[in-house]
């Protein structure tokens, strides 16, 4: 089927409008643990895995792209996070979306047109450039400029914004993330099933990483490699699943004329 430029996704709310408020009625607490085996079974969507299968530590991160705390950690922590522990073999890292808005899932769904070699690097952009689609009075075409800098098309974004079947997937693992879970609120990291919300500086993952790690193995972190400060105000951005807007579906075909 031929989709057109009408059939994508609606964007043209600034996400400043489509920001949540409120948390989910069961919160998990710092600390608190969650089987790991129902955090490794994702309902409907495939991880994409940094790091060795093998990796004694497991680090899952949920993120919003519209979210400025998930920002500060991609922008100012991910880079020395991946150098001291994902890239030597100490941790396997999964980052999943958490869609709050369709500017969330947008981001995301470009991300996976990307392809899985792509699809860290895409979510990256969207992070670094924040400030400018973030708060666009026009975020659609915003967020399409930046998409041609990475790429895409006109036909190739609008393609990548009618996959159902991903917006769907990404609803599913909202859900499963805020009723099982109890994640109340962006970024939320799990260290082999730890509950870790909010703003984490590398020296705050190290001390709960390190531990988990064979004796003598635990990286030393490279000089000046502390993290820039995270934005003020609260350290995670709260989330509710009433407020989250879905797609508009293909508008019918209209009748012929007589």
């Amino acid at each position: 089927m031929k989709f057109t430029r009408r059939d994508t996704l609606v964007l043209t709310a600034a996400a400043a409008a489509l920001s949540l408020c409120g948390v989910a009625s069961a919160q998990a607490a710092d600390g608190d643990m969650v089987d790991m085996a129902k955090l490794m079974a994702p309902t409907g969507f495939t991880d994409k895995v940094l790091g060795e299968a093998d990796a004694p530590v497991t680090v899952i991160e949920y993120a919003s792209p519209t979210c400025p705390h998930c920002a500060a950690f991609s922008n100012d922590v991910y880079e020395p996070f991946k150098a001291a522990y994902i890239d030597t073999g100490h941790v396997k890292f999964i980052l999943r979306p958490f869609v709050r808005n369709v500017l969330d899932a947008a981001v995301f769904m470009l991300a996976e047109a990307a392809g899985e070699t792509n699809y860290h690097n895409v979510v990256s952009t969207y992070f670094k450039t924040q400030q400018t689609w973030g708060t666009s009075d026009k975020p659609r075409d915003a967020i399409l400029e930046i998409a041609k800098q990475l790429g895409f098309t006109q036909e190739t974004f609008d393609a990548a914004l009618t996959n159902q079947a991903l917006f769907t997937g990404m609803e599913s693992l909202r859900e499963q993330a805020l009723n099982e879970f109890g994640l109340a609120g962006t970024p939320t990291f799990y260290v082999n099933g730890k509950t870790l919300s909010g703003d984490k500086s590398l020296a705050q993952l190290a001390a709960e990483i390190d531990p988990l790690l064979p004796a003598g193995t635990a990286p030393v972190p490279a000089a000046g490699s502390t993290p820039a400060p995270a934005p003020t105000g609260e350290t995670a951005t709260p989330v509710t699943p009433a407020e989250t807007v879905t797609p508009v579906a293909p508008a019918a075909p209209a009748a012929p004329a007589p």
